[in-house]
């Protein structure tokens, strides 16, 4: 896989009927290894062991429905009251994080409503505080620290 601008770890990863799964500590379950997987565990990774972030508070791969269009946000991160607290839309390594990946995460936060948004490909990380409706998100250098 890819060497990516976080932090390695030892990931659990098998072969099994030709296919390269990665273990998945959140939802407890083996995944196809995806380039977009292999952000979003590294991710998930570095907010739990370096950041401190409670494991128990994260949602991976949780459903939406936007314009009644049923979605997918990659990683939602709660605070302890139970609100969302950070969005994270994970991509693949090779891809240039554009307009589209942030115009993505926006409009999934428009369901979401979480303080905090990110858009990440394991190379480049792009943090924002949301703001409220109709303000400008505030850029962070980094992924905000758990409250």
């Amino acid at each position: 896989m890819y060497k990516l601008n976080l932090p390695a770890y030892e990931a659990t990863v098998k072969k099994e009927n030709g296919k390269v799964w990665i273990f998945d500590t959140i939802r407890k379950k083996y995944l196809v290894l995806t380039p977009e997987e292999w952000v979003r565990q590294h991710t998930i990774n570095y907010l739990v062991t370096e950041m401190k972030y409670p494991k128990s508070l994260f949602r991976v791969e949780g459903s939406l429905t936007y314009n009644k269009l049923q979605k997918r946000s990659d990683i939602v991160v709660f605070d302890r009251t139970g609100k969302p607290w950070l969005l994270i839309e994970c991509k693949s390594p090779t891809l240039k994080l554009n307009q589209k990946a942030f115009n993505q995460v926006a409009v999934y936060n428009m369901t979401i409503g979480a303080k905090f948004l990110a858009v990440t490909n394991g190379m480049a990380h792009f943090c924002f505080e949301a703001g409220q409706p109709g303000q400008a998100p505030k850029a962070l250098s980094h992924f905000p620290h758990f409250e």
